[in-house]
């Protein structure tokens, strides 16, 4: 064997170790559009998350939960992603009763099928889906 035949030999080997790699990586990930929808589904309920801590603490504050999202926003202190990261939209938020209210958005992919721990109450389809919440006191040390 020759020398420039070994050389090709270990390019063209190289060049289908990187090629399957690729296609691997991408069985297993998923395109890159299905991992930006996966990311924004994973920012839209940490925004979520947030917002729920928000009323939380307004509902302490105050006495009762907030009437609006942007009420929340000009808590002092209150720094919220109340839009969605996709559609730039403002996430829904009504109050259901003196401790309960409710967070809406609209989710591009199904969570539940994502290894994430049992009962885990952000759950979600593709599609528009509300979480329903009970204010929790929150108690500050002082």
């Amino acid at each position: 064997m020759k020398a420039g035949a070994g050389r090709y030999i270990l390019v063209s080997l190289g060049i289908a170790i990187v090629i399957a790699a690729i296609v691997g990586g991408l069985m297993v990930l998923g395109p890159p559009a299905e991992q930006r929808e996966r990311r924004m589904d994973d920012k839209r309920v940490e925004d979520l998350a947030a917002i729920g801590r928000a009323a939380d603490l307004y509902q302490s504050r105050h006495g009762e939960l907030p009437p609006s999202l942007g009420q929340m926003e000009q808590e002092a202190g209150s720094a919220l992603s109340t839009h969605d990261p996709g559609t730039q939209r403002l996430y829904e938020y009504r109050v259901l009763g003196s401790d309960k209210y409710e967070l809406c958005a609209e989710f591009k992919r199904d969570s539940t099928r994502r290894a994430s721990g049992p009962g885990d109450f952000w759950y979600h389809g593709a599609g528009r889906r509300c979480f329903v919440l009970g204010a929790q006191k929150i108690h500050r040390q002082r």
